[in-house]
């Protein structure tokens, strides 16, 4: 499929009535759990889109040109209002949020093994190691308060257990700041990957600064504010490979072909027909963005489009989502690497010196009371056990112990 093949659609098509953007919700108790990951995903893409225009209409002088991002932008955001309405009322803060982590688990998984750029890759597994452990700790807080079922949610797709502890995972902000991409340099599915994982990350971040404190408990409330400070960490991570040098004009392109291809993933993946065809209709719609975009870039800095997508408009293996399971268990077993500026290394090899302990100490300065050890120990206070989905024995052994959490693994050198 090339996007830039097909016969766009009129730009104003998209506009129409709000019974046709305000549409029917999923059931929560019926719902394919990879078509509410699809959701989830796509909202997040959604604004992404709007956050990008807006910061390019405030850095742009010419009023014709913004009229245009503004006619566009609110493509995006009727858009982003008819994915959000599938949420249906009923689907808690918790559980939703149990949906953004496997999301996190599962797309980061499945583009890190398509990954062809190692560096990349690299920062991948990175996050996805504490991404995995956040699901742990939000899925025990279900299981505290008996807000849910995790097991249901996830469904038979997504283990549950612990991956590198959350209190391990606070880093010095420099250590956080990766090199960035040269977007001619690299392929076309590299290009995509970073783009989406960035879009996914912020997304969480701003979901949990804007839940944290609406929260019904104190102990989830500081399980929102804790794990999202790490979301911000991964979004500095993620956001820094993304190409500096290129323009507006280019970005925004590499932007809208974003959109066109996970809504075409979305349309060939789905499950759920009506769903689908929501997919299906924003894929069109954003083809006319796409033809916009080019149609931009041409007329104002006088590029064509091959000139951003040197390897031709055609899609690349499309993403699906799949169970990751057999893979996250591999990269579990990197649980004690750290990030070391724009790279990673094994805690034990660090210098005592190194900046990770004492800025790890100051946030922790009683690892006993913060709210993400907090809820593993209660929850085995009450139960005897923490809550876990497994289908087999944790690949690190430091880890598999049920009885209690461990504060020390990847955050204390020997163990």
């Amino acid at each position: 499929m090339n996007p830039f093949e097909l016969k766009p659609q009129k730009a104003d098509k998209i506009f129409t009535s709000w019974n046709k953007v305000l549409v029917k919700p999923y059931n929560k108790n019926e719902v394919d759990p990879y078509t509410r990951l699809r959701v989830i995903l796509m909202s997040g893409t959604e604004f992404e889109s709007v956050r990008f225009s807006n910061a390019f209409t405030r850095h742009c002088p010419n009023n014709d040109v913004r009229r245009r991002l503004a006619r566009m932008r609110r493509g995006e955001q009727i858009q982003q209002k008819r994915v959000a309405s599938l949420k249906p009322i009923d689907e808690s803060i918790l559980e939703h949020t149990i949906g953004y982590e496997q999301l996190a688990v599962d797309l980061t998984a499945a583009l890190a093994i398509t990954e062809k750029n190692t560096y990349v890759k690299q920062q991948l597994d990175f996050a996805l190691l504490e991404d995995f452990d956040h699901l742990y700790r939000y899925a025990d807080l279900m299981e505290l308060e008996k807000g849910g079922d995790p097991q249901k949610l996830v469904g038979s797709y997504t283990e549950i257990m612990p991956g590198r502890p959350t209190v391990a995972e606070y880093r010095h902000p420099d250590d956080d700041v990766n090199f960035y991409l040269n977007c001619y340099l690299n392929d076309l599915k590299t290009k995509l990957n970073v783009n989406i994982i960035t879009a996914a990350e912020q997304q969480t971040m701003n979901y949990y600064m804007n839940v944290a404190n609406l929260y019904g408990t104190p102990l989830g409330r500081k399980l929102y504010n804790e794990i999202a400070m790490i979301e911000e960490q991964h979004v500095t991570g993620y956001g820094c490979l993304k190409d500096p040098c290129m323009t507006w004009w280019e970005s925004l392109l590499m932007n809208e072909y974003t959109e066109c291809y996970l809504y075409y993933s979305c349309w060939k993946d789905e499950k759920d027909e009506r769903v689908a065809k929501i997919w299906e209709m924003h894929f069109e719609e954003e083809v006319a963005h796409l033809h916009e975009a080019a149609d931009l870039l041409k007329t104002y800095e006088g590029k064509v489009w091959q000139q951003v997508l040197p390897e031709g408009g055609e899609f690349p293996e499309l993403l699906k989502f799949r169970p990751q399971k057999e893979y996250i268990r591999d990269v579990l077993k990197t649980v004690r690497l750290t990030a070391v500026e724009e790279g990673w290394e094994e805690l034990d090899k660090t210098p005592d010196t190194f900046r990770y302990f004492a800025y790890n100490a100051r946030i922790n300065d009683d690892p006993a009371s913060v709210g993400t050890h907090a809820v593993i120990e209660k929850t085995v206070a009450r139960f005897g056990r923490d809550y876990r989905i497994q289908n087999g024995d944790h690949p690190v052994k430091a880890l598999a112990d049920r009885t209690k959490d461990n504060l020390d693994v990847g955050r204390v050198k020997g163990k």
